[in-house]
């Protein structure tokens, strides 16, 4: 069973006197265990998916399921819980929070979404540290880090509530090169280590390369590649 199923849907925003179509009936389907990209130009529409099966924004028509759930139908306080039940989020800019320390950053979904013990808290946060190499700076704060080692936290705090659906909206926008290689190889692993899917938006080919699905945007509407001559 798919993990996600999108059909018909659509997203539009009114500016002014205008209406602006930001996604144009889209059709999809993403199963679980995937590593999907989103690609296409800035403006086309990657971000706007993703915050819409991440339950930051509702379809304006269409149907979107999302771990077998209508999330459409789900309002503020509904979508809050089924994002802090099911879903991990990671952003181009790592949006740690500056003044708490790594460990924290990590454990701080835990303490807002699930009524864990302390303990099972941090056995929680330690494993997720130690499985993509950052427990030994589990006391510095996030100025301390390098871009690389703070999207390697960022990576650990969204996978920290066992979520199986990880969302990176241009995770390797703000890394060099080598670093964003390594990025990329860090989320691989996850998801064979702990069975999550992974959905990105991107505009960077490196990216675009190592994803198993990719999903094009042109203005709004996903289109097939054009094939090569």
């Amino acid at each position: 069973m798919a993990l996600i199923e999108a059909s018909g849907l659509c997203k539009s925003y009114q500016a002014g006197d205008v209406v602006v179509e930001a996604i144009k009936e889209a059709t999809f389907s993403i199963e679980p265990g995937a590593f999907v990209s989103f690609v296409g130009p800035s403006g086309s529409g990657k971000s706007t998916l993703l915050n819409m099966i991440g339950c930051l924004d509702t379809p304006t028509c269409g149907n979107l399921s999302v771990v077998n759930t209508d999330v459409a139908t789900l309002n503020h306080k509904q979508a809050a819980v089924f994002r802090g039940n099911h879903i991990g989020f990671v952003f181009q800019d790592f949006n740690l929070i500056p003044v708490l320390s790594v460990y924290e950053n990590v454990e701080y979904p835990l303490i807002m979404v699930q009524r864990w013990s302390a303990q099972r808290r941090r056995k929680q946060v330690m494993e997720l540290l130690e499985a993509v190499g950052m427990q030994e700076q589990a006391e510095k704060r996030p100025n301390q880090l390098s871009g690389g080692q703070k999207q390697r936290v960022a990576i650990a705090r969204a996978l920290v509530t066992n979520s199986k659906l990880v969302l990176a909206d241009e995770p390797t926008a703000n890394l060099d090169s080598a670093t964003a290689h390594r990025v990329i190889d860090l989320m691989k692993s996850m998801r064979e280590q702990f069975e999550t899917t992974f959905i990105f938006s991107t505009h960077d080919p490196k990216v675009m390369a190592e994803a198993e699905v990719t999903f094009t945007l042109v203005d709004g509407r996903i289109v097939q590649p054009e094939a090569a001559a």
